[in-house]
């Protein structure tokens, strides 16, 4: 019996260690898998951060675009540079590519959701002149928006409280179609929106101006017919910002569309009479201002989806309100003529004009009136083709003593006005043969309409390769063109 108890004491023992010696070899028991849920509160394409209560979507798009017969890889006109003169140095092809990624965050609490977004470009692409690039460099990285939404609050860069939803595209692909308001790469602020219900808010905001709002201020004192044959009206004297933008919206958004009003104000502030001698003194401070309207018509009879979008502005000593965004101050565009070695007509935008050296000759600041209409009409001939037609007219008129500044020495012997207006139209189709996926191609004309006439005798301008002579300034016109190949995600 005791043999019996001994030989199964012992081989329980036995089971007892082997059975030890696997469990060691046995892998830990994982956790459960927590997956992903989909967070629908927000929207399609919403998911939950695992183990938060954080919704966040990624989205982006990726774009080649081709400009045909532009001046940048922004598919500018061909109005200004290489371009505008119809030289041998322009890139009249000019390939671009762009990767957008952005991210949207989405936290309820107490206080309503708090809101992060953030939207980076990626870009590389070819410039406006022969062997080097313009407007974007190649390769390189951009941040349009970055800000963080709470209880009606709105901190970082985000589109303008001024702009419109649709920014500067009312219909359109091409980033130069002027005659409104257009920051669609978001601009730096601190503002506060209010809802009243049925679609109906206000907002209230302070908005960096001196990376996109500030146009030129000229101390014509500088003047030289070599600038002035570049649209450069003399020295560039803004001084450094002191005060934000000061804007505010009001704005009916309902089924049937959307009207707007905004304004706007803005300081213009000029360093110094000499550039380099604070002591040589400066003109007054002074305001400028912007308003604007603004309408959009949803479903129209047209078509299902059909729709019209249209803004008025109106600008004193605040010009980038009317031609903003990428568009620079100055246009030259060369013509054929049977009068000088050739045609040219120039003009330049400014908020405003001033002239002297010093305290004791230098003059106020005269600021600029501007104006522009802009707008497109957006029809659907089915659920995978549709076009748009679009176009505006913009004004720049200086006052009767800033034309005197610009129009004495060296500046003499013709007619001269330096008041302008720009008419652009035109139009584009798109074809979306799968969702998401969209093949465009746009043309669009653009017609510099200049106040100055005769001739006069320009010293050469080396960068687009003219030579001194006399020019007959009078009216032109270009064309441009872009195909477009786009996947949203």
């Amino acid at each position: 019996m005791k043999m019996v108890k001994g030989l199964f004491l012992g081989s329980a023992a036995a089971l007892v260690a082997m059975s030890g010696a696997q469990a060691a070899d046995l892998p830990l028991k994982a956790k459960a898998v927590e997956y992903v849920k989909v967070c629908s509160i927000y929207g399609a394409g919403f998911y939950y951060i695992p183990g938060t209560d954080t919704c966040i979507k990624l989205g982006g798009y990726l774009r080649a675009d081709a400009t045909l017969y532009g001046s940048s890889n922004y598919n500018a006109p061909a109005w200004n540079g290489a371009a505008g003169a119809k030289s041998r140095l322009a890139n009249n092809t000019i390939m671009y590519m762009r990767q957008d990624i952005n991210i949207d965050t989405r936290t309820a609490t107490e206080y309503g959701v708090v809101r992060t977004y953030f939207d980076a470009t990626f870009n590389w692409g070819s410039g406006g002149s022969s062997g080097g690039s313009t407007g974007i460099a190649s390769g390189s990285l951009g941040v349009y928006y970055a800000f963080i939404q709470f209880a009606g609050f709105t901190f970082g860069k985000a589109v303008s409280q001024f702009d419109t939803p649709w920014t500067g595209y009312p219909g359109n692909n091409t980033s130069f179609l002027i005659g409104g308001y257009d920051d669609v790469t978001g601009i730096n602020q601190v503002s506060y929106t209010a809802q009243f219900g049925n679609g109906v808010s206000a907002a209230i905001s302070l908005e960096d101006q001196s990376a996109y709002l500030q146009s030129a201020l000229y101390n014509t004192s500088g003047l030289t017919l070599a600038g002035f044959a570049t649209g450069v009206y003399g020295t560039s004297s803004y001084a450094g910002t002191q005060i934000p933008d000061i804007v505010g919206q009001i704005r009916v958004d309902q089924a049937w569309g959307l009207f707007q009003l905004s304004a706007a104000a803005h300081q213009v502030r000029a360093s110094y009479y000499n550039t380099a001698l604070e002591t040589s003194g400066h003109p007054s401070d002074t305001w400028g201002y912007a308003v604007q309207g603004a309408l959009s018509i949803k479903n129209l009879p047209t078509g299902p989806g059909d729709s019209f979008n249209i803004t008025a502005t109106y600008s004193n000593g605040a010009t980038r309100y009317v031609i903003g965004g990428v568009t620079g101050n100055s246009f030259a565009i060369y013509g054929s003529s049977n009068i000088g070695y050739q045609s040219l007509a120039v003009a330049a935008a400014a908020d405003g004009i001033f002239a002297g050296t010093s305290n004791l000759n230098g003059t106020g600041i005269e600021k600029t009136s501007a104006w522009g209409v802009r707008g497109a009409f957006n029809h659907n001939w089915n659920p995978y083709w549709s076009t748009s037609v679009f176009g505006s007219y913009s004004a720049i008129d200086y006052n009767g003593t800033a034309t005197s500044l610009i129009c004495g020495a060296p500046v003499a012997g013709f007619t001269c006005n330096p008041d302008f207006k720009i008419a652009q139209i035109g139009t584009v189709t798109r074809w979306t043969p799968v969702k998401n996926l969209t093949l465009s191609g746009e043309v669009m004309y653009t017609y510099l309409d200049q106040s100055y006439g005769g001739t006069l005798a320009l010293p050469a301008v080396a960068a687009v390769a003219k030579p001194g002579a006399v020019y007959e300034f009078k009216d032109q016109g270009v064309w441009s063109g872009n195909l477009r190949v786009q996947r949203v995600f």
